[in-house]
């Protein structure tokens, strides 16, 4: 273990490294040389990090960059249920970690984490199929600004020490490590229904306006529910109701929303 790695539970097999490529190319190369389930890279610092649709993630140090391996062996089209059980475990580890922080992280479809509405940090999920069919893994990647947090950006963003919280990445680690073996089990004992609940708890924007914007086209309308298969739920203006497997969503009226 690498000095001043925190000590994990017995699920994790912690990979830790003080600079990478990227977190989710050396998880990815674990995944194929067979590494268990529970394998965690975390990273000081990576130096080729990346978000959703290949986009750049912003990696210096002191913010928390980790990717990690599951082998959940689901269909291939509830893979991205895993999202929100990390959502809900890094949410969860935020909230403990900040002062009142129940009342003020929440959760952003499909896959943001919000600090009093400003981006804190993201989720990435890869999956790759067997022979089978089912998933023969998928990789988590979760990166969290804790001791900063980028001052460009298309949405309000915010770090957690910058909100009064730690600014030891390794903190917030540990607290997401202390949740995620419970939430990643309720979803496998009993299904999504429950991980749905407690998301939907959290969420930000429901029965609010808000926009989802695709490559082609945005589409305003107010949020209703997500559904069992993790889909998110407009009431457009004309009465009817759209639904969304991917997109970004933007809450009209807050500043720094650029598309």
């Amino acid at each position: 273990m690498t000095p001043g790695a925190p000590a994990l539970p017995d699920f994790f097999r912690l990979h830790a490294h003080a600079t990478i490529g990227s977190t989710m190319e050396e998880c990815r190369r674990l995944a194929g040389e067979g590494a268990p389930e529970g394998s965690l890279v975390w990273a000081g610092e990576q130096t080729a990090g990346r978000g959703r649709r290949g986009r750049g993630w912003a990696s210096p140090p002191g913010n928390l960059y980790l990717s990690l391996l599951l082998r959940p062996g689901l269909p291939p089209a509830d893979g991205a249920k895993l999202g929100f059980v990390a959502a809900l475990a890094m949410g969860g580890a935020l909230a403990a970690l900040l002062p009142g922080g129940e009342a003020r992280v929440r959760l952003k479809w499909p896959n943001d984490l919000l600090i009093d509405g400003s981006k804190t940090g993201g989720i990435l999920l890869e999956g790759q199929p067997g022979l089978d069919g089912r998933l023969a893994w998928v990789i988590l990647g979760i990166g969290v600004n804790v001791a900063s947090h980028p001052a460009d950006t298309p949405y309000r963003a915010t770090a957690l020490a910058a909100e009064g919280g730690p600014s030891d990445p390794g903190l917030l680690l540990a607290a997401f490590a202390a949740r995620f073996p419970g939430c990643y089990d309720s979803f496998r004992r009993e299904g999504f229904g429950p991980t749905r609940a407690a998301w939907m708890s959290r969420a930000a924007g429901i029965g609010q306006p808000i926009e989802v914007r695709l490559e082609q086209e945005t589409v305003a309308g107010r949020f209703s529910t997500l559904d069992e298969e993790g889909r998110l739920w407009l009431d457009l203006a004309d009465g009817s109701r759209r639904n969304f497997t991917a997109g970004d969503v933007f809450f009209p009226g807050l500043v720094n929303q650029r598309s």
